[in-house]
């Protein structure tokens, strides 16, 4: 097996090493290159442009594997746990008793806001987007625990990631209830991480909401299927913010704003949308995939098909599962559920899709379950980024950390005017 490759430009011949992963994939290395040939790489997109070695996620999209740390997502079904899973993006190693015990009271000591805050959401229209709000209140965050910006060593980014993690559910959850002219629900300190969310977001005065452990267990596995996926655009948008040495906060605001797009964080939304305009047009599946195949339509068959994934989307397969047996203990019968049913069926037959390699992603039964626990659409794309938030974290800190750190700066290919004359205004006509 060759060590390096080489790039033949007319008579000149250039040697470019190979690198390799753990898992066998093999990558140019071109940090050299236009220092010996004067020539980028153009690669719109980024699909294949390693941007740094990372040692968090792995995914292996032609066979449909996704691991946090070497372990593969299908194990944390079991025993869903988002703070555990937290823990082992971000220093590398599921907790011990003592790290989990100490992390978890980190959590609840830090999931109050100053109250000084409350009065920042009143600056904001009740109708306003609540990812603007979130990015918002996560600078703001950074304005009270000045101590915070600049981390020295493991303890300081344990402290950092906990009161990030712990306070923007409260955050999440203040916006949800801005929105709606309701009192602010205080995070209760019995509570655990995912069923406090629930709490704060929809008890009442004097009227406390309990979950259930399943209604609590589902909610745990949409936080953690969704917590990292290697170089994505909102974990590269961290990334590149932190490169500047920018502090956590900013970084993690930063990936919000970029999560908010409806092609990364809004896509489950968008699959919601296509379900309930099936169901209120009284349209079959077998009608909207015809549609959706006709080139001349603008219909589209959302939640099918992944950047990444050329196979099926391992947390769409985790995500099904739970969403049967969370409507099956509700005892709903959300027609939404159905129709999404026989979507994945009639595509997962039809030649049109396969030989397209459009399977389900994890967008397709997301929302579904959302739904199911009562979050309102326009808090899809918030419990995404409290679920993406210990990925965020984690790589910022690989990215200070690495050895290799430099501040991002991505060449470009110049398109425009030459050398042009500047004409004064009374010549321009």
């Amino acid at each position: 097996m060759t060590d390096k490759a080489t790039l033949v430009v007319g008579d000149q011949r250039y040697d470019l090493p190979i690198v390799q992963g753990t898992e066998g994939e093999r990558g140019i290395d071109i940090r050299k290159l236009r220092d010996q040939s004067g020539l980028i790489t153009l690669d719109p997109g980024y699909g294949n442009t390693g941007s740094c070695r990372s040692a968090i996620t792995y995914i292996d999209g032609e066979r449909g594997i996704l691991r946090y740390r070497g372990i593969p997502i299908e194990q944390f079904e079991q025993h869903p746990n988002f703070v555990e899973v937290a823990w082992l993006l971000i220093f590398g190693n599921l907790p011990s008793r003592e790290e989990y015990a100490r992390f978890s009271a980190e959590l609840t000591g830090n999931a109050n806001i100053d109250e000084s805050m409350k009065h920042n959401f009143q600056g904001f229209p009740r109708a306003a987007p609540p990812m603007a709000i979130l990015s918002a209140m996560i600078n703001a965050l950074s304005c009270f625990h000045p101590e915070l910006h600049e981390l020295e060593g493991p303890d300081q980014l344990e402290a950092a990631a906990a009161n990030l993690i712990s306070k923007v559910r409260t955050i999440a959850a203040f916006a949800y209830r801005r929105s709606h002219g309701l009192a602010y629900m205080y995070p209760d300190p019995k509570l655990p991480y995912a069923a406090n969310f629930l709490h704060m977001m929809f008890s009442q005065p004097y009227n406390e909401y309990l979950c259930d452990d399943r209604v609590r267990d589902a909610l745990n596995l949409v936080l953690i299927l969704h917590a990292d996926h290697e170089q994505n655009c909102s974990t590269s948008t961290v990334r590149m913010v932190g490169s500047s040495k920018a502090n956590l906060f900013a970084s993690c605001a930063a990936g919000v704003c970029a999560l908010w797009g409806p092609l990364h964080g809004g896509a489950n939304v968008k699959v919601l949308d296509m379900l309930e305009t099936i169901h209120q047009g009284r349209m079959t599946p077998e009608e909207y995939v015809r549609l959706a195949k006709d080139k001349g339509s603008k219909v589209r068959l959302m939640g099918f098909g992944h950047r990444v994934y050329k196979s099926v989307d391992p947390r769409a397969v985790v995500l099904q599962r739970t969403a049967e047996r969370l409507l099956a203990f509700l005892g709903t019968d959300d027609p939404l559920l159905n129709i999404a049913r026989r979507l994945e069926e009639i595509a997962l037959s039809d030649s049109y899709f396969v030989e397209r390699k459009l399977y389900p992603n994890v967008d397709f039964y997301s929302g579904i379950i959302l739904r199911a626990i009562g979050i309102p659409t326009n808090m899809f794309t918030v419990i995404f980024a409290i679920g993406r938030l210990p990925g965020w974290i984690a790589h910022w800190r690989e990215q200070n950390e690495s050895p290799d750190g430099k501040i991002a700066r991505p060449r470009q290919i110049y398109t425009g005017n030459r050398e042009t004359a500047y004409k004064p205004r009374d010549q321009r006509g």
